[in-house]
């Protein structure tokens, strides 16, 4: 099994990128490192559908509006390299800040519209600006021919396409399924702030999602949001918000559609949590 390798500069992966043979295909994988086993699924994903595999460590501090949040982010890079290797060949793109954004860097303006607003735009005032910038400038330096990203940041997800559209950028999206653990809790880096207590209080989340979508059979939807609300509230986390929505416009909606999606954020003592879950068929 051939070792990965790590570039730290724009330069060498560029070098190492264009030695590929031209007809091999390109698959990105964006991460901001902390990798665990619901990264490394989506990783032989990527390798399911590309020649090539790129994946980027790089914790954009542009797209966090909480200073304390960026600090506490969890980071090992040898660990995340070790854990790639056991993949396959990987190519790992781990710049710096100054590497990402040069002086001579101009920042990308992109009008998200209600996208940029409702749910995590309301709360991470600024949030999706760094998420624009930070992939429009790795799609810029890697050029990949699709891009992997997991559906648990389902916001985040899209944004990115409207960008990709907006932008007529040559990079396919390929939209990854949520990995859980074996308590439902969904897969994240942030996961590893949380004590085992926590992680079973926190299971709360992936538990009212699954409700939500067996009520959505019987009830309208301002009716799953007061049940949801009740169980959250009577649970140890603080809810930040649980919405229904379309799942194009990401706007809230008060009667069924096919693709209805429930979005939920949270706070688990300080770590703060997402999920989302499809509750009808399109």
């Amino acid at each position: 099994m051939a070792d990965s390798e790590v570039f730290t500069s724009v330069d060498s992966l560029r070098e190492a990128l264009q030695s590929e043979n031209n007809d091999s295909k390109t698959g990105f994988f964006p991460t901001m490192g902390a990798l665990h086993h619901g990264h490394l699924a989506l990783v032989k994903k990527v390798f399911e559908h590309a020649d090539v595999v790129v994946v980027s460590i790089f914790v954009n501090p542009t797209q966090f509006n909480n200073p304390d949040d960026l600090k506490k982010y969890p980071r090992n890079l040898q660990k995340d390299i070790d854990l790639l290797k056991t993949a396959g060949k990987v190519l790992v793109f781990a710049p710096t800040v100054e590497e990402m954004y040069p002086s001579s860097y101009k920042e990308l303006e992109l009008d998200l519209g209600a996208l940029g607003t409702v749910m995590e735009g309301k709360f991470r005032d600024g949030h999706f600006n760094g998420v624009v910038n930070v992939v429009n400038r790795l799609f810029e330096i890697v050029e990949p021919d699709l891009a992997f990203f997991g559906m648990k940041d389902f916001q985040q997800l899209a944004v990115i396409q409207f960008m990709v559209n907006q932008f007529s950028l040559p990079v396919e999206i390929v939209p990854c399924e949520i990995i859980r653990e074996e308590s439902g809790l969904a897969s994240s880096s942030r996961n590893a702030r949380l004590s085992e207590k926590d992680k079973e209080e926190a299971v709360v989340l992936s538990t009212s999602l699954r409700i939500a979508k067996e009520l959505s059979g019987v009830f309208p939807p301002i009716k799953v949001k007061e049940i949801i609300n009740e169980i959250i509230g009577r649970s140890s986390l603080e809810l930040e918000y649980f919405e229904i929505v379309h799942p194009k416009t990401l706007l809230s909606i008060s009667e069924w559609m096919p693709g209805s999606q429930a979005c939920i954020a949270a706070y688990c003592g300080d770590v703060r949590l997402i999920d989302n879950m499809q509750l009808t068929e399109f």
